[in-house]
């Protein structure tokens, strides 16, 4: 085995478990060996064979596993159903008590030097500091994460750079983010490792930064990428992620009917699995669909249920994100009061580091309704709010719509100069959207 110990480790652990079961050294020996031989393995001046190992693991009564690297086959086993147990406490909304677990494991396979079930603990734990929106905390167990499996192959460190890459999306930091996934998705395809699980989480993870920043024509070739992908894939949560991001894409495309035939498969995936805070996802993105449909009663619904879901699951930031679009509907649908009170009480919840286009979203939203209440003041007040998070944010599309509002505002107040400013800075964003944020696309999987 190219991991067991040292043979001086292992010559003393066999004199250890030897005389604990009070064997002598012929008796260890017999019948395949000599007690000569087995004073010269204790004694560390001789490399046993796996033969050999297993011969006096026999004797011994212990694992082979055990003898050669001190660690028990068992307690492997029983740290993977642990995390097992804690990845499904996550899936279930349960972040507490989850995180709670991935410590415990992470601790003893620390302990136990255990590359793979540490890197699996830490994962768990940047997964807990999205779902709670501690995007910084998430991130730096993603990078331990990327830390323990940097001798291991790129298809096995894809999840550690997408949780980072998420990290860096939720703050805010788009270009970034597109650039971790991007570069990722180029070495895999360039240098012919083609793992389907890994390509898919990729391209189903890139589709939303793409989207926001006006990259649309790349949003759409990941999605199609991703549904290529999805029949190879042997993880159905990856598989109901994708569909989920895809809904997205296609919605762009105006193919409703696609979009709400790719959530609803993604929803009964996640039905299947009972992973409830992908399932509240599912249910914003539908309300989404519907709401670009002119679906509103429909869309409130939908969005009211991914709330209730996300509070209950303690999903701090995506409940947050979900209230703008739910305050979104409910003003197009009249209730502008109950709208500005929800966003009021949410925008305490985000920073420029945390949930930085929702926030921008919230302040947007705010100055129109405030406008059309004939408080400009407090109207101008929010465009500029959210013109300079979507600056730092590098949000392509959402900038040209919101310099477009400003302009208006500032035009209809007699400020000629200053709205002619806004319009150009949107008309400069608008010109060919991602292209001056985004270098060349990745090279493609042989599909």
């Amino acid at each position: 085995m190219a991991d067991r110990d040292d043979p001086s480790v292992i010559g003393r652990r066999v004199q250890q478990f030897r005389i604990e079961r009070g064997l002598t050294q012929k008796q260890l020996a017999e019948p395949a060996y000599t007690p000569a031989y087995i004073s010269t393995l204790e004694s560390g001046r001789v490399r046993p064979s796996d033969d050999a190992l297993r011969h006096l693991a026999e004797r011994l009564g212990v694992e082979y596993d055990e003898l050669a690297t001190g660690r028990s086959a068992r307690l492997v086993t029983g740290l993977r159903l642990r995390l097992t147990d804690a990845q499904r406490t996550l899936a279930t909304g349960a972040t507490e008590a989850a995180a709670e677990a991935f410590e415990s494991v992470l601790a003893e396979a620390e302990e136990h030097a255990l590359t793979a079930e540490v890197a699996a603990a830490l994962l768990g734990l940047g997964e807990c500091g999205l779902v709670t929106g501690e995007l910084e905390v998430g991130r730096g167990y993603f990078e331990r994460a990327e830390r323990a499996l940097a001798d291991a192959p790129l298809p096995a460190r894809v999840p550690a750079l997408r949780g980072r890459a998420v990290s860096h999306y939720l703050a805010g930091e788009l270009r970034y983010a597109v650039y971790l996934l991007e570069s990722t998705l180029d070495e895999l395809n360039r240098g012919g490792l083609h793992d389907p699980d890994a390509l898919l989480l990729l391209y189903a993870s890139v589709i939303g930064p793409y989207m926001d920043m006006g990259a649309q024509a790349r949003a759409a070739q990941a999605a199609e990428l991703a549904l290529a992908l999805a029949p190879q894939a042997g993880d159905p949560e990856l598989v109901a992620r994708m569909h989920r991001s895809v809904a997205r894409t296609l919605l762009a495309e105006g193919r409703v009917a696609e979009a709400d035939a790719s959530l609803a498969k993604a929803a009964e995936l996640y039905r299947q699995l009972q992973i409830r805070t992908e399932l509240a996802n599912c249910h914003w993105m539908r309300g989404y669909v519907c709401a670009q449909n002119g679906e509103l009663e429909r869309a409130e619904n939908e969005m009211r249920l991914a709330l209730d879901m996300l509070a209950a699951k303690r999903a701090a930031l995506y409940s947050s994100q979900v209230a703008v679009e739910l305050a979104d509907v409910l003003h197009r649908r009249g209730k502008s009061e109950e709208a500005a009170a929800l966003l009021r009480g949410v925008l305490s919840d985000f920073t420029a580091e945390r949930g930085a286009l929702h926030s921008a979203a919230a302040h947007r939203l705010l100055g129109i309704i405030a406008e059309d209440a004939r408080d400009t003041d407090t109207a101008e007040e929010h465009y500029v709010r959210a013109l300079s998070l979507l600056e730092r944010a590098g949000a392509a599309g959402d900038l040209a719509d919101l310099c477009r509002l400003l302009g208006d505002l500032l035009r209809r107040t007699g400020r000629v100069e200053a709205a002619l400013d806004a319009y150009r800075t949107g008309l400069g964003h608008r010109t060919a959207p991602g292209t001056t944020t985004l270098g060349p696309a990745p090279a493609q999987p042989p599909l």
